[in-house]
C-alpha cells in the first residue's frame, strides 16, 4: 500500500518545499519511487508539462529530486494572482478562468474530487506520496473550507510533520501556537516537529527542544540547518530574487515587476562565478549594468505601466540606445514591442498601451492560453551575441498574447514542430531581444556564450570557465539537500511514522 507523509508549516516560507524535496531525495536514494503532492498551490512561478498541462514550478523541482517526470496530477489546483484580491485558477493543468478571492473561496470544496482523483492516480504509480502544505494549518478564519492542510490531511489519512521557522524569530511560539489553535483530532495527526533554517551551536537549543517536547507532547524529528543548496525557489518569498552574493566579472540586472513569474530562467547565471546576477526596483538599484534582462510577469500591461511611472522604461531604453543589450522574457518580450492590445480585457481594464518601441512586433492578447515545451535552435544572431547562431535550446511557452512581427523583422528563435516543420518565435534588432522560451539560457552553452560576449564587450581577456551543465549542476544540489537532511532529521522516527519498513 502507498504511504504518506504531509509536510506542513507554522507560516510561509517555512522551508516545507525545500524539506519536501530533500525527503524526495533521500526516498529516491533509498530505493522507494515516491512523488510530491500539493493540493492547491498559489504562485506565478509555473512550469509545462510534457502534455502541455501547467502546475506549480515548485512540485516540479521536487519532481525533479525524487527522479520523476513531472505531471499535472503532483498540483491538481494553482492560482496565478493577477491583483491583490485575484487569481487565475488552473484545474487539471488547464485554465479554468479569473476568480476573485471571495468567488473562489465559495467554489474551492466542490474541487475535491479533483484532488482526490488527482491523488488516487499518484497512489497507483508510487510507493510514497509526500505532501506539501500551503502556509499554515492554524488560519482559523479559513479551516472550514481547508483542503490544503489538515482537511486535506484527513481526507487522504496522513500523518503530519509540523516544520517552524527559527531564522524568523519565536520559532517555540510558532510551534507551540499553531498546535494549540488546532483541534484535538489535527493535534493528534501531527507525529513530529522539525526546527528549520537553524544556525549556531545547537547544545543552546537543547533545553528548548526538551520543553517544547513536552508542552506539545510531540516528539521533534530534526533541527535542521540553514541549507545550504542551490535550488529553485517557488514565489517571490525566495533568497534567489535577492540576486547574487558577490561582485561578478559581469553584470546583470534583472527587472523586478510586481507580478514577476518564472524568474527561475536566470537561475543559471547564479551558478556562474563571473556573474553578478541583481533583481532591481528602482532607477538607483538599476546603475550601469552589463546587461538588462526583462523577465515573465502576470500582468505584462499594468507592469509595464509601473516600469514607466517609475522611470525605470526610460532608463532601460537609454541602456539599448547605448549599446547595452536588453532581453525580454515572455511578458518581457511583449513590453519591447511597439504596442500591447487587449480588446478583450483578458489581462485587465487597458484596451491599449503603448510598448517600448525598442523591438519591431506588437501583442494582441487573447483568451487561449499557449502551454507548450519546445526545441529549437537560435537563427541567424547578429550583434555580440552571434555565437548564439544554430545552438540548441529547450524550454516552454506560457502565455495569453500572440505576437506578430512588423515587415522585415527576423525571428530569432526557429522551435521545431512535428514532422519537421518550424515555427520561428522572437525577434531582435540592434542590442534587443525577445523571446516567449523560458529556459532558454539553460541548454547547453547558451549561458556561456551571452556571458562570454558579453567579457568580449568589456574588454576583458579570456572568457567564463567551462560551460555549465546546469542538469548536473541541479542534479548534485538535490543530493547535497539530501545529505545534510540525513546528517539533522532523524530518518528511522521518520519512516516508522509513515508505517514504511527499510
Amino acid at each position: 500500500m502507498t504511504k504518506t507523509l504531509m509536510i506542513q508549516g507554522t507560516m510561509s516560507n517555512a522551508g516545507k518545499s525545500l524539506l519536501t524535496a530533500g525527503l524526495l531525495r533521500i526516498m529516491k536514494q533509498d530505493g522507494f519511487r515516491a512523488a510530491p503532492f500539493k493540493s492547491q498551490n498559489m504562485a506565478l512561478n509555473s512550469y509545462i508539462t510534457q502534455e502541455g498541462l501547467e502546475m506549480g514550478r515548485a512540485q516540479a523541482v521536487q519532481a525533479e529530486a525524487a527522479g520523476i517526470r513531472p505531471v499535472a496530477d503532483m498540483n491538481p489546483i494553482l492560482l496565478k494572482p493577477t491583483t491583490d484580491v485575484g487569481s487565475q485558477v488552473i484545474v487539471h493543468g488547464v485554465h479554468r478562468g479569473n476568480m476573485g478571492a471571495r468567488e473562489y473561496f465559495a467554489w474551492k470544496k466542490t474541487l475535491v474530487p479533483d484532488i482526490l482523483e488527482s491523488f488516487g492516480r499518484l497512489k497507483q504509480q508510487f510507493d510514497i506520496i509526500v505532501i506539501e502544505g500551503a502556509g499554515s494549518p492554524a488560519e482559523i478564519n479559513l479551516k472550514q473550507d481547508d483542503i490544503v492542510n489538515m482537511g486535506l490531511a484527513a481526507m487522504v489519512d496522513a500523518p503530519v510533520l509540523l516544520v517552524g521557522d527559527i531564522d524568523r524569530g519565536g520559532v517555540f511560539a510558532q510551534l507551540y501556537g499553531t498546535v494549540m489553535l488546532l483541534e484535538e483530532q489535527e493535534r493528534k495527526r501531527i507525529k513530529g516537529l522539525i526546527i528549520n533554517k537553524f544556525r549556531g551551536d545547537k547544545t543552546i537549543l537543547d533545553p528548548g527542544v526538551a520543553m517544547i517536547q513536552d508542552l506539545c507532547r510531540i516528539p521533534v524529528v530534526g533541527v535542521t540547518p540553514f541549507l545550504d543548496v542551490d535550488l529553485e525557489d517557488e514565489d517571490s518569498l525566495g533568497v534567489h530574487l535577492e540576486g547574487s552574493r558577490h561582485r561578478g566579472l559581469v553584470d546583470i540586472a534583472v527587472i523586478r515587476f510586481p507580478r514577476i513569474s518564472n524568474f527561475t530562467d536566470f537561475q543559471v547565471f547564479l551558478a556562474m562565478p563571473e556573474v553578478s546576477l541583481r533583481y532591481v526596483r528602482s532607477l538607483k538599484e538599476l546603475g550601469s549594468p552589463d546587461m538588462v534582462i526583462l523577465p515573465g510577469t502576470k500582468s505584462t500591461m499594468d507592469d509595464l505601466l509601473w516600469m514607466r511611472s517609475h522611470g525605470l522604461e526610460a532608463a532601460v531604453c537609454r541602456c539599448a540606445a547605448r549599446g547595452i543589450p536588453v532581453f525580454g522574457i515572455c511578458g518581457g518580450y511583449q513590453m519591447m514591442g511597439m504596442t500591447l492590445e487587449d480588446p478583450g480585457q483578458v489581462e485587465g481594464a487597458m484596451g491599449f498601451v503603448r510598448g517600448m518601441e525598442l523591438l519591431p512586433a506588437d501583442t494582441r492578447f487573447e483568451d487561449e492560453k499557449t502551454k507548450v515545451q519546445v526545441r529549437g535552435r537560435f537563427g541567424s544572431v547578429e550583434g555580440m551575441f552571434s555565437a548564439l547562431s544554430g545552438r540548441e535550446l529547450e524550454g516552454y511557452e506560457i502565455h495569453m498574447g500572440v505576437t506578430r512581427l512588423r515587415g522585415g523583422a527576423n525571428s530569432l528563435l526557429n522551435i521545431a514542430e512535428e514532422r519537421g516543420a518550424v515555427r520561428p518565435d522572437g525577434t531582435s534588432q540592434g542590442c534587443c531581444f525577445g523571446t516567449y522560451v523560458h529556459g532558454i539560457f539553460d541548454k547547453g552553452e547558451v549561458a556561456s556564450l551571452v556571458v562570454g560576449a558579453l567579457m568580449k564587450a568589456k574588454g576583458l581577456e579570456g572568457g567564463p570557465g567551462a560551460p555549465v551543465d546546469y542538469q548536473a549542476y541541479k542534479e548534485r544540489q538535490y543530493d547535497r539537500l539530501a545529505d545534510q537532511l540525513r546528517r539533522h532529521l532523524d530518518m528511522s522516527r521518520i519512516y516508522e511514522i509513515m508505517g514504511v519498513e527499510r
